[in-house]
Order: C-alpha cells, then structure tokens, then sequence
C-alpha cells in the first residue's frame, strides 16, 4: 500500500520577493517546480538570482517564469546559458487552470515570492496568487503590522 507523500520542505532559499508581500495582498500559495538547463542550476547553487521584478503568466495551457534573472555559470564555457530567458514552471493541470481562471476573471497577478532548494535538492519556486495593494491598503497594512509588533512587545514585557 502506498503511503501519501510528504510535502518537501525548504532548505536553502535562494532568492526572495521581500517587496511582493507589501505591493500585494497574498490569497494562496502554490510550490512550483522549474526547468532549468545545467548551468542555471549551478548558479543557483552558488546563491545567485534575483526574481525582485519577475512574475508568472499562462500562455497555451502552461505556466512560464518571465523576466527572472539567474546570472551566467562563472565557470561556464559557450553552452552557458541566457540570463533573463522565461522558464517553464511545473503545476498539475488543475492548479494552472486553478491561476488561469483567477487571473483572466478576477483581475489577479501570479507572483513569484521565493526560489529555493527543496530537502531533496530540486529547485522550487513558490508563486502566490495575489491581487495588488492601492497606495491605502499599504499604509493600512503597514499600521497593523507596527500595532501587531507593539502588541507583542507590551504582552512579553509585562509576562
């Protein structure tokens, strides 16, 4: 009989969103996997890549990383590869139809938040179905935040 299968955890991030959670308000959480040619994986194990100003759109039935950077392999001859080239994420078909509906209906953004190292060595990219913040909702946002910090603050201070 099989046993069901654990959901893989993170080992190394390699690049994170930080400005996703402010400029967007996150609905749900979707653990991506990416192709990737030989020498970006290499990078990547060396910690570099940046997806500050990527995102994810559907085109044909699949989903693409688009405009992500993963810098040339030092060490790597002519088979390097392209930088900025789009990568073919991995989703079952119930989830790209799942973020194709959202996004063409309600006016959503898939958003990159994080590429890492799952605990079986397989690059992840953890993307976010979202919806952007007007100027309004950060502040608010930003308020609660600092109140919930105070909160903690005040709460651990008097035992």
């Amino acid at each position: 009989m099989a046993r069901p299968r654990q959901p893989a955890t993170k080992v190394k991030t390699v690049a994170e969103n930080r400005r996703a959670r402010y400029e967007y308000s996150i609905d749900e959480v979707f653990d991506a996997g990416i192709v990737l040619s030989g020498t970006e994986v290499k990078s990547l194990r060396g910690g570099e890549g940046s997806i500050a100003e990527s995102y994810a759109e559907v085109k044909n039935g699949e989903i693409w990383l688009i405009n992500a950077n993963i810098p040339e392999f030092s060490h790597g001859n002519r088979f390097n590869h392209e930088p900025k080239r789009p990568r073919k994420l991995l989703l079952t078909m119930r989830e790209i139809e799942k973020l194709h509906s959202a996004v063409s209906r309600q006016g959503m953004t898939v958003v990159p938040l994080a590429v890492y190292f799952n605990d079986r060595g397989r690059a992840k990219v953890e993307l976010a179905l979202a919806k952007g913040r007007k100027l309004h909702d950060k502040r608010a946002h930003e308020k609660e935040k600092d109140w919930k910090r105070e909160q903690g603050r005040l709460l651990r201070d008097r035992g």
